[in-house]
């Protein structure tokens, strides 16, 4: 059941403005709208298409080339699992496994109440620390499955309100 996301068009106006409609600044507008709504929503692409003279294959081509864009709604907290060969070799499947049960979800996907999306990534850069997983820009090492389930339920437990 797809949520339909309000989109407030003035705020879109004021961040295409403060970068003065130069369609070189698409990503960068992009990603603060994406900072905004979690995603950049549909109703969106046509306005960039417009103000920012670009072709919607462009904005198309932008969203699915950069990770920190994304055209479908993602949770509060991105939940990222380090698959590379140090974090493989320690356990990352495992994690995964743990999280997608703890979660609900399989990698790639965002929970009902859209507060986790829970990626699989090749490298987090921390390969003495792992299997490592991160939350937003939070990175946590060294993890069993326990203590993958831990850092979630501490998220959960956190004030919708609140930040990482």
């Amino acid at each position: 059941m797809e949520q339909t996301i309000k989109v407030d068009l003035s705020k879109i106006d004021n961040i295409i403005d403060r970068y003065h409609g130069n369609k070189e600044a698409l990503l960068m507008i992009m990603q603060d709208i994406s900072d905004i709504y979690s995603h950049v929503p549909p109703t969106v692409i046509p306005i960039l298409v417009d103000r920012l003279g670009v072709k919607i294959s462009m904005v198309y081509s932008v969203a699915t080339f950069y990770k920190t864009i994304s055209l479908e709604p993602r949770g509060k907290y991105i939940v990222s699992v380090c698959t590379g060969t140090a974090c493989h070799v320690r356990g990352a499947e495992k994690i995964a496994d743990a999280l997608q049960q703890k979660l609900g979800i399989q990698e790639g996907q965002t929970t009902s109440d859209r507060l986790f999306t829970l990626k699989a990534v090749r490298c987090i850069g921390c390969c003495a620390s792992g299997p490592v997983i991160t939350v937003n820009k939070e990175t946590y090492g060294g993890l069993d499955r326990t203590a993958a389930e831990k850092v979630i339920e501490n998220y959960k437990q956190m004030p919708l309100n609140g930040t990482a």
